[in-house]
């Protein structure tokens, strides 16, 4: 798969995306000091899906309408490197196939997924 990854997530997941075989790029690396919109429209233009912690990102796709190609939304209470890590690999491991086109949001107990076309309700998953 293709991601960005915000500079708010950190390095350790984008190593950790490349180190499994996936196409990775950093904000701070391709974009730097994009703005929020900016950087949506560039994984949307590149088909990659954004991984983040910055809630702004919801604002500009619920609320603003912006359109996006997948975004994976980390809510950690531990937002140690290591534990967004694991919620990014756990994510990827069991809904993987949901990342596209969708906004996932993933805490450490569970994934709410908001499909971007037919299903205008939230799906409560766990970890």
């Amino acid at each position: 798969m293709d991601f960005i990854v915000d500079e708010c997530t950190g390095a350790a997941v984008a190593e950790h995306l490349r180190s499994a075989g996936h196409d990775v790029v950093v904000v701070p690396e391709s974009m730097s000091q994009a703005d929020d919109q900016t950087i949506l429209d560039g994984a949307f233009d590149e088909k990659r899906i954004l991984i983040t912690n910055d809630k702004d990102f919801g604002e500009l796709v619920f609320r603003q309408g912006f359109s996006h190609y997948g975004v994976l939304l980390l809510r950690l209470q531990d937002d140690s490197s290591a534990n967004r890590v694991r919620v990014v690999e756990a994510v990827l491991g069991q809904y993987g196939d949901l990342l596209k086109m969708n906004f996932l949001v993933a805490t450490e107990t569970g994934v709410r997924i908001r499909r971007k076309a037919a299903d205008p309700y939230d799906i409560g998953h766990p970890v």
